[in-house]
């Protein structure tokens, strides 16, 4: 059994090592194949966008939620976006302590890569 799975192993090995030889055996060139590898990077550059804008949705909403759930934010008076990761805080706050502890929460939020708050005006 043990001379099996060895001879697998290697067969697997050696497999593994010959594919990328392949695409030369076959004559990777043919205007097919480049057709099938230009759609394929568009497929998985439209993957990519759908991947960030879902996780966009996501820290918006978790930002907003956190803001709402906090007593020390007026969560209904601050909009929220996120674009590529950064969070973008608009609207007015009664004080300045309320900006800082809104930028704060926002910047604590998993994958939020910066955030700007000059939207965020503080009510004189």
């Amino acid at each position: 059994m043990k001379k099996i799975q060895t001879s697998l192993t290697a067969a697997a090995v050696v497999a593994a090592f010959s594919l990328p030889l392949a695409g030369v055996a076959m004559a990777d060139s043919t205007p097919a194949i480049e057709k099938t590898e230009a759609v394929m990077l568009a497929a998985n550059e439209n993957v990519e966008e759908a991947k960030d804008a879902a996780s966009d949705t996501w820290i918006t909403t978790k930002v907003k939620s956190t803001l709402l759930a906090e007593d020390a934010t007026p969560g209904m008076d601050i909009e929220v976006e996120t674009k590529n990761g950064v969070v973008s805080l608009s609207g007015t706050v009664a004080t300045e302590a309320e900006k800082e502890a809104a930028v704060a929460k926002a910047r604590q939020i998993k994958g939020v890569t910066d955030v700007a708050a000059d939207g965020l005006k503080v009510a004189e």
